[in-house]
């Protein structure tokens, strides 16, 4: 845990005690601060007390003695409105920010002083996670102390101290960039965007804006490194690449870069120099199918190469990475039947890059829909052998699919599974896949996409049985 002294001796206010408040609580007291806090929900109220917080209603709280308010990224900042403590924290004069921010604190008071650990950070719409946990793969099997957290795994706060071989590799949603204006990384990563959160940002140009920014808060003499193979990606790197900032390089994957990393005909190509090199074939990392993950590897190789010199070791890195739960995650076969989850595909652009992987898909989607539905979609209708649609957007999807590709209406996942899977068996298809690639939130029937990608794994594994006792 890194404790959080930039505030000892004083009061800091801190609102919602999910993963990150509670961090920050924690690191708080233990960098000698007093802590007050609140959460609506009575359980998360109870582990901040346990963490030495005092619990009080923050209509309580004496607003004239907090010196910060350490907002959960969840609470609206912005849009559809602020949040009631948000406003009331602008009138006190008080500086609204996150744990992200304490963070920066700590780890880098002077961002100019020598011997500091380096940090990158990664942003993007889709593919942040998986590339996030790729750079730190690589420079852990190259011999670094990869610290990897922020929006996944472990909160900032929980990280571990510095030493001579960290170097910290952090996440970073568009909520916590808000709230994190301090943050000066070394590497900023930049994968994609498309429309996403905009119930937070109120519009898609807020929402890149945001991610934008975290590019511009990257040090001089660092490095940004951004995907470009989108409008708004494209037009943030030009911007950047002119700024005089830190310098700016240009990842593609299907178009030849004069400059850059980009990735052609499944070669990994390294043109940071003053010709393009091959570093590796994308063939031999065969858990990371698709385009989309050749862009992972891309950014993850561009962004470890101020430190890691050997092209090799870094291709060979990327060959061994396993990948992440809950993307295009092999969880079972049953005969020549494959079962991909790909339950954190939470949006349409996301199963694009699912269902451009596999010809012959039995698709199970549906749950808290999206703006904009499936619509994007329609080019891969035809590699969708039949579609069981589930939850709130099932009739939605029903709509778009009609007279395009074969669906039902299964409702639940499990019901999904089970006839996706006989029939799957029963095709002619070489070699079926039954894909769970939502294309939606999952909050209407699940917690979360990890509890609902849970569910389909575990209901895969009871296949064998199940269908032994239908037969």
């Amino acid at each position: 845990m890194i404790a959080a002294r930039a505030f000892e001796g004083r009061c800091v206010a801190v609102f919602g005690l999910a993963r990150t408040g509670l961090g920050a609580v924690h690191a708080l007291k233990s960098g000698g601060a007093t802590v007050i806090a609140w959460d609506d929900n009575s359980a998360a109220r109870d582990l901040g007390s346990q963490a030495g917080a005092e619990i009080k209603p923050w209509r309580e709280w004496w607003w004239e003695e907090i010196e910060a308010l350490i907002l959960s990224p969840g609470v609206p900042l912005t849009h559809p409105k602020p949040h009631e403590v948000v406003e009331h924290a602008r009138a006190a004069k008080v500086p609204v920010i996150g744990d992200v921010d304490l963070f920066a604190r700590e780890i880098r008071p002077d961002p100019e002083k020598p011997g500091r650990a380096p940090l990158i950070a990664i942003t993007g719409t889709n593919g942040k996670s998986t590339t996030t946990a790729l750079i730190g793969h690589v420079l852990n099997a190259c011999g670094f102390d990869a610290q990897v957290g922020g929006n996944i795994g472990k909160s900032v706060l929980e990280l571990g101290t510095p030493g001579p071989r960290t170097i910290y590799v952090l996440e970073m949603s568009s909520f916590q960039i808000d709230l994190a204006p301090g943050l000066m990384p070394d590497i900023g990563v930049l994968s994609n965007l498309t429309p996403d959160h905009i119930d937070r940002h109120g519009t898609m140009d807020n929402y890149a804006a945001i991610k934008a920014r975290l590019m511009r808060q990257t040090a001089r003499d660092g490095q940004v490194i951004i995907g470009v193979d989108d409008t708004y990606t494209s037009s943030i790197f030009t911007s950047l690449a002119a700024s005089g900032g830190a310098a700016a390089w240009p990842v593609s994957v299907g178009k030849v870069l004069g400059r850059g990393v980009f990735v052609v005909d499944g070669v990994l190509y390294d043109a940071e120099g003053p010709r393009a090199v091959p570093v590796m074939e994308m063939k031999d990392a065969p858990r990371r199918p698709g385009a989309h993950n050749w862009q992972n590897a891309a950014l993850a190789y561009a962004a470890v190469k101020p430190y890691v010199r050997d092209p090799r070791a870094i291709a060979a890195a990327i060959a061994s990475f396993p990948g992440l739960a809950h993307r295009m995650e092999l969880v079972g076969a049953l005969g020549k039947v494959q079962f991909i989850n790909d339950s954190k595909a939470t949006n349409a652009d996301a199963t694009a890059r699912a269902l451009a992987v596999y010809p012959d898909i039995f698709w199970i989607a549906g749950g808290k829909p999206k703006e904009g539905g499936i619509e994007s979609l329609a080019a891969f209708f035809p590699r969708v052998r039949k579609a069981y649609l589930i939850g709130e957007a099932a009739h939605q999807f029903a709509r778009t699919l009609d007279g395009k590709a074969m669906y039902e209406m299964s409702n639940t996942l499990d019901v999904a599974l089970e006839h996706a899977t006989h029939e799957a068996q029963a095709s002619s298809a070489p070699a079926p896949v039954v894909l769970l690639s939502p294309a939606c939130a999952s909050y209407d029937q699940f917690k979360d996409f990890e509890q609902r990608g849970d569910a389909f794994r575990q209901l895969v594994a009871r296949l064998p049985l199940s269908m032994r006792a239908a037969s």
